[in-house]
């Protein structure tokens, strides 16, 4: 199950944090302790997923490393919005690398800071499912097989966002881009194309690999404090919707998150050296309709004809991650 220790019961809400919880129980952005590693200032969209999942995740990796971390970016949304020449939102050690090779750039931070004798100092790469799954893939895949101690986070907004929404291997089936257009007897990207990361992560047999959203802000927190703490390479695959990209309102990103996860489109799980350990569960999944009719990129599919088999092709994926991973709470029709 997800990490979760104190239940909230408010509805209509999703607060980040409670300042009237013990500081034991706060999360890391309920504390006035907090590092704000990606600071105010920078030129993120109005709702971006990708600007508080880089928050999120930074500011616990620095709170559990005691603020000894490194982070290399891969060129993208993050790096363009949160670095403006010469500006900068980040208030730590941060690199910008080349599209393709941040996973190369940290393991040879990595490697430095053991040659020197830091190994309190903890490196990070980041990227989005772009640099991740499409150029940066074989560095990644490097780095996981010789097991670098380096975290990598993936920001997954299913989509080159930043250069004009076109398709990614990460851009899940029946999505309109400027790429794969809502036309034709099967508009929009086709079935069977594609890549899922965090399988092919846990088939290279690494420390700890897992999922989270930015809805769930204590499991994603937690995740990220356990992987710095663990020697050898280390990834995280981030859900984080992308209003422009999408066309879903910008009030909506972690609706559209917690959604994600609650049709079984995402599952939420982590593993130690290829084996899953935890899943978080599902009570009672919702249909997969309803974490598409709000994003203007499946519109097409929801017209005067609504594509219903396709629809159900959609549901099938997501009733076959819910079985795969076992992410249906026991005792749940």
């Amino acid at each position: 199950m997800s990490y979760q220790p104190v239940k909230f019961y408010q509805t209509g809400t999703f607060t980040v944090g409670n300042r009237l919880l013990d500081e034991s129980d706060r999360s890391v952005q309920a504390t006035t302790a907090r590092n704000n590693s990606l600071n105010s200032g920078h030129r993120a969209c109005q709702g971006c997923g990708e600007a508080l999942g880089a928050r999120y995740a930074i500011d616990a990796a620095m709170a559990a490393s005691n603020r000894q971390l490194i982070a290399a970016n891969a060129t993208g949304c993050l790096e363009v919005f949160s670095t403006p020449y010469p500006e900068t939102s980040w208030q730590m050690p941060w690199i910008h690398s080349l599209f393709g090779n941040a996973p190369a750039v940290a393991s040879g931070v990595a490697a430095a800071m053991r040659i020197k004798g830091r190994t309190e100092v903890r490196v990070v790469a980041q990227g989005g499912d772009g640099s991740t799954t499409d150029i940066g893939f074989g560095c990644l895949s490097g780095m996981f097989e010789r097991n670098d101690d380096v975290l990598y986070i993936c920001y997954d907004n299913e989509g080159y966002m930043n250069t004009g929404v076109q398709r990614s291997s990460a851009t899940p089936p029946a999505v309109r881009t400027a790429t794969t257009m809502p036309l034709g007897p099967e508009p929009g990207n086709v079935f069977g194309q594609g890549k899922y990361l965090p399988a092919i992560a846990m088939a290279h047999r690494i420390p700890f690999v897992a999922t989270a959203t930015v809805a769930d802000l204590r499991d994603l927190e937690h995740k990220v404090k356990h992987a710095i703490n663990i020697r050898g390479a280390k990834y995280i695959h981030i859900f984080v919707p992308c209003p422009l990209g999408w066309g879903s309102a910008s009030h909506d990103t972690i609706n559209l998150a917690y959604m994600a996860k609650e049709c079984g489109l995402f599952p939420v799980f982590q593993a130690e050296y290829g084996k899953i350990t935890g899943v978080s569960k599902i009570r009672k999944p919702i249909p997969v309709e309803d974490y598409m009719k709000p994003q203007r990129r499946y519109a097409h599919l929801f017209g005067k004809n609504p594509a219903l088999e396709t629809i159900a092709k959609i549901q099938a994926r997501a009733d076959e991650n819910i079985s795969t991973y076992g992410l249906l709470e026991e005792g749940v029709n």
